[in-house]
């Protein structure tokens, strides 16, 4: 990975475009709620794409759109759960298979906390859908799914070893 490739933030979005998930990794903390704007901003995008793709759909939606001082990459996990990263702009080349790696990583994170039997999710019944479920990313038992989430962010930062 090019040494100035870095991760701004990441999002994880419920198939009813609820917020599983949304980390930051600037310094500044006012920025949080930008990035909380851009991911809800990317569902349009995100809805757009698949549906003009239809079944035939990569998981991988590529750029879907440049704003200020961001640019914003999204992926569609087969069950529909949406990952957005957030990059800061540069003059740069940010190839797609440097993307997808970092897609795939982030998608596995997810997958792995999903798929632990041990993880009991706190639901608390008043939600009528499965993935109420997911909402409580919150809690302290999602603390390995955002280390991993942090870990990920972390290695993207480093510099590659030629």
């Amino acid at each position: 990975m090019p040494p100035n490739l870095k991760l701004n933030a990441v999002a994880f979005i419920s198939p009813q475009n609820h917020p599983i998930l949304i980390r930051t990794f600037s310094k500044q903390d006012d920025h949080a709620i930008k990035y909380h704007y851009i991911a809800h901003t990317s569902l349009d995008v995100i809805e757009e794409r698949v549906a003009a793709a239809g079944k035939a759909a990569d998981c991988y939606l590529g750029l879907l759109f440049s704003m200020e001082d961001v640019a914003v990459y999204g992926y569609i996990t087969p069950l529909k759960v949406k990952i957005v990263i957030a990059l800061p702009l540069s003059d740069m080349v940010v190839r797609d298979t440097e993307i997808i790696t970092i897609f795939k990583a982030l998608h596995m994170a997810y997958y792995s906390s999903i798929a632990n039997p041990f993880l009991k999710l706190s639901y608390s019944g008043e939600g009528s859908s499965e993935q109420a479920a997911l909402l409580a990313v919150g809690s302290p038992k999602w603390k390995n799914f955002k280390r991993r989430v942090d870990e990920i962010s972390w290695l993207v930062g480093q510099p590659s070893n030629p």
